[in-house]
């Protein structure tokens, strides 16, 4: 760094819990097609925060299909019950522990009819694999198996439900290294590190995509965005030309971290994650500009003539 310049570094730490207690549910169908291929029906909603890719991936594991083979649909009351929402981070231990209880009991569905179907001595003797079921040496497909429940007028298909509770808690801690000019209050990242207790990251792309998102929209809140008042109460700040985001430029590589850790509670051991990567940035920034300054900053956002201000009644600027 140039000479005279302040460099220091900040932790934070904060928890979520999923949503309010018991009030957050969803409800979800998973059942069999006539092509056999699988359609989940899931009220949830997807906004870009990857739960579809999730709620598939739940339904192949306990079904011992590929995604490509499942179909879903979603936030539609015609097709599913009331869900509360994609809100609270509950896409995946709300919404998709319900598709998980809907598969897993369809499982069961599917093994049970085709050891009766085939005459086996019990449904343990049977497996389900992409596209059949084999029972004790015997292949019945999932196509010939539909047609054979139909027949008989069942459908092969299961509800889950999941209340919301009991809830489980996710961490994240977020850590700066940053360099501050005392002559002009220009704030310097010079590294940025976060770690995510996820429990079991379902789909790591998509969950680092969401730290590093929530890393940057925090650093938008911290440095830059101010919502200003005139004297009626009016929001001044109203159009983005007055309100300052964020630009690409502005935002560090942030370096994601995944702990290994599992959670009884949500579907195979995942925790939520969503908006919790948001929370522990600004105390760490603010950490870390103590640090650098020697001065605790209480206000947000950190902008240059606020840090500048502080740092000359301080006597060092």
């Amino acid at each position: 760094m140039p000479d005279g310049w302040l460099v220091g570094q900040g932790t934070g730490m904060s928890m979520i819990a999923t949503g309010p207690p018991g009030g957050h549910f969803a409800d979800a169908t998973v059942k069999l097609l006539q092509d056999g291929t699988y359609d989940i029906a899931v009220g949830t909603a997807e906004f870009g925060n990857g739960t579809t890719t999730v709620h598939k991936q739940i339904t192949a594991g306990a079904l011992s299909a590929t995604v490509d083979r499942i179909a879903i649909r979603q936030s539609d009351t015609d097709v599913v019950r009331h869900d509360t929402g994609a809100f609270g981070s509950a896409g995946t231990v709300v919404a998709g522990k319900a598709v998980m209880k809907a598969a897993d009991a369809l499982a069961v569905q599917l093994l049970d009819f085709a050891a009766r179907y085939l005459g086996a001595a019990a449904p343990g003797e049977c497996r389900l694999t992409a596209d059949a079921v084999e029972c004790a040496g015997r292949v019945v497909s999932l196509k010939e198996l539909f047609q054979a429940a139909r027949a008989s007028g069942h459908e092969l298909s299961a509800d889950g439900h999941w209340g919301g509770s009991p809830r489980s808690v996710a961490f994240n801690a977020q850590w700066f290294r940053l360099a501050v000019d005392p002559a002009t209050g220009e704030i310097r990242i010079l590294r940025s590190v976060h770690a995510a207790d996820a429990g079991k990251v379902i789909n790591p792309m998509p969950c680092r995509g969401q730290v590093e998102g929530g890393v940057a929209q925090a650093l938008g809140a911290t440095l830059f965005e101010n919502v200003r008042l005139d004297e009626r109460g009016q929001v001044t700040t109203a159009v983005f030309r007055r309100y300052r985001l964020p630009q690409y430029a502005d935002v560090p590589r942030t370096e994601v971290h995944f702990m290994e850790t599992s959670n009884a509670i949500g579907p195979l051991g995942a925790k939520s994650m969503s908006e919790s990567p948001f929370n522990p940035v600004a105390p760490a920034f603010a950490n870390a500009l103590r640090d650098a300054t020697g001065i605790r900053f209480t206000e947000l956002p950190l902008t240059r003539d606020r840090v500048w201000l502080a740092l000359h009644e301080a006597g060092k600027g």
